[in-house]
């Protein structure tokens, strides 16, 4: 049996692949056809105009399911794993909700972009980076609240290090905005798709746009983290009939029906 194959760790596998790749494609298509630069270019400029539009939201609407499913799937575990431990339960709970409401924000990107709505299109990018970080925190929590019982201290370690990665990359990424769209450099920037190395701001303009890939790439990161946990997590499905239909047929028309069936009547 492949690691991948090993309990549901083929979840953070999917998650992490799918989503680079429809950062990666989206890229390629937009460079090929010369809709924006080759030099880091904003995440979302490369999904902005058709084709390469279409393909980034289809492509992150599918990221988003594989998010819930991960976080889902993460959430049973801890549950499992700390039955009795009230901090952890509520911490838990408060990550499940963090992590789709962050999500529910990758949708929006996906699904506005930012030439068409920008606040829009900016209030998913919040709901995605900023909730999602603190998604990131609480589970960093988690892990040192559920060592060394449940796993090693490495694997804290790892997450904390991804952490401050995210921390970090979203500090350059909010200061290099304010001061890229605070009017100094022009105005109307969130429309620009081409940039001259010589203009005033393209500093700012590039220390924003690898912060945002960098910030993109910390979230996958602590995805990844998560596939040695699954790998010794299964989930099943039981199902429970509690009638003999799936409809509120009258139980004397139900008799009847049987009897008629066994006498060979229907």
């Amino acid at each position: 049996m492949w690691w991948f194959q090993q309990g549901l760790s083929f979840l953070p596998v999917a998650l992490v692949v799918w989503s680079a790749a429809s950062f990666v494609f989206s890229y390629i298509t937009a460079i090929v056809l010369h809709h924006v630069d080759p030099l880091v270019p904003y995440i979302s400029d490369t999904g902005t105009i058709p084709p390469e539009r279409c393909l980034f939201g289809i492509m992150l609407n599918i990221s988003s399911f594989l998010g819930m499913a991960t976080m889902y799937v993460r959430y049973k575990q801890v549950y499992a794993l700390n039955p009795e431990k009230s901090t952890i339960i509520r911490l838990n709970k408060i990550g499940l909700t963090l992590g789709l409401m962050s999500c529910f924000g990758l949708c929006i990107i996906a699904n506005f972009q930012k030439c068409i709505l920008y606040y829009i299109h900016v209030l998913g990018a919040c709901l995605t980076f900023g909730v999602g970080a603190i998604y990131m925190l609480v589970q960093t929590i988690l892990s040192y609240l559920m060592q060394p019982e449940v796993h090693s201290k490495d694997i804290f370690w790892i997450r904390l290090a991804v952490l401050l990665w995210c921390g970090s990359s979203i500090a350059s990424m909010f200061v290099s905005s304010v001061v890229l769209y605070s009017g100094l450099y022009g105005t109307n920037l969130v429309q620009k798709l081409h940039w001259d190395p010589q203009e005033k701001g393209y500093a700012a303009h590039i220390i924003s746009t690898v912060s945002e890939w960098s910030l993109a790439f910390s979230f996958l990161s602590f995805f990844l983290t998560y596939i040695r946990d699954f790998q010794k997590i299964s989930l099943r499905a039981v199902v429970s009939l509690h009638g003999q239909t799936l409809y509120n047929t009258p139980q004397s028309f139900v008799t009847d029906e049987q009897t008629l069936l066994v006498a060979g009547s229907i």
